[in-house]
């Protein structure tokens, strides 16, 4: 049994505690105080993850100094387990997160958000490594996997990705167990990448199939989605084999034709002829394909990557295109190779 804490509150960090409480000491933490407080009496997360009780195993709190405290070296009386520190926010909430910790030390820090840094366009570990300014021992827990289904224990496998081995190899000793599977690679730029893109193009296919184009359609979105994923990938240094990992191919494919993908849902609604500000809005949780398709665009842009479908969605998106159009643009592009 080890001392965890998950940094972030929302349905994801919830649903990974949930899951590792059942082994391990658990500490969650949100920076709402009223809602960490609410949480702690109903035993639940009601807002992001309604029906799930808290287990006795797991604490929860808004107070950060008592987060990292639970995780600090010697928290246990084994003078043998491994603390471990899991960051889950957002990719836009991962820079101000990390300037909370400022240079206090951080025991095996892994972090679950998928993305790229808007403005920045840096991956989650090139913002580790920029804030803390110093090699950090971390790495991304990445996989196809919604929250609700681990939060049931369901069966799932996910990836810890490292340049770190012995980090590689704690993770695993800590979250590989009942219904979770982890594996691991060293590709931590193949891994981020592949979960990063991968929702751009669920919002894709939730317009395909909002739009009633058929399966043959989404699986043309899918097939030729893996593709832009790799072009961009294997660009800033990424190992191809990756992408047709569980990080790759396997997040793509759930994200893409999972009911409870939002990044999904947001092509469905967008499709139906709402606005992006009001699906955002009824969504109530963070969509994250919506700033990564920007970021990704001006990112392909300046690299000179090309990625069709992740610059229609953008069009989409941003620029006022209209769904249908989207799909027209598409299909008008001249013929080419498969690659």
């Amino acid at each position: 049994m080890a001392n965890i804490t998950v940094l972030g509150a929302g349905a994801w960090g919830t649903a990974v505690a949930l899951s590792l409480a059942s082994r391990h000491q658990v500490c969650l933490w949100g920076r709402d105080s009223a809602a960490m407080a609410t949480m702690a009496a109903a035993r639940e997360n009601g807002p992001y993850l309604r029906g799930f009780s808290l287990p006795a195993t797991m604490t929860v709190t808004a107070d950060f100094d008592a987060a990292l405290a639970h995780v600090a070296v010697g928290a246990l009386d084994d003078a043998t387990a491994t603390p471990l520190l899991i960051a889950a926010c957002p990719v836009a909430g991962l820079r101000p997160l990390l300037g909370q910790l400022k240079s206090r030390p951080i025991p095996n820090l892994v972090w679950l958000c998928k993305g790229f840094e808007y403005g920045s366009g840096l991956l989650p570990h090139q913002v580790v490594a920029e804030v803390r300014g110093e090699p950090v021992a971390g790495g991304a827990l990445s996989g196809p996997s919604f929250a609700q289904e681990v939060a049931q224990g369901l069966p799932c496998a996910l990836t810890v990705a490292s340049d770190c081995a012995e980090l590689r190899q704690r993770v695993v000793a800590l979250v590989h167990g009942g219904n979770m599977r982890v594996y691991s690679c060293d590709d931590l730029v193949g891994v981020e990448v592949g979960g990063a893109v991968k929702n751009v193009l669920a919002i894709a296919t939730g317009v395909a199939d909002g739009l009633g184009l058929g399966l043959n359609a989404r699986a043309a979105l899918i097939t030729r989605g893996l593709a832009e994923i790799t072009r961009l990938g294997t660009r800033l240094g990424g190992q191809a084999a990756t992408f047709m990992g569980l990080t790759g191919m396997g997040d793509l494919i759930l994200t893409c034709t999972g009911d409870l993908s939002r990044n999904r849902r947001v092509g469905l609604e967008l499709a139906s002829g709402k606005k992006l500000d009001q699906v955002v809005a009824e969504l109530g949780h963070v969509a994250e394909g919506v700033p990564c398709a920007r970021a990704v665009r001006a990112l392909a842009a300046r690299l000179g990557v090309d990625m069709p479908i992740t610059n229609a969605v953008a069009g989409v998106l941003f620029d006022g295109d209209d769904p249908s159009a989207m799909v027209a643009q598409l299909l008008a592009r001249d013929p080419r190779g498969e690659s």
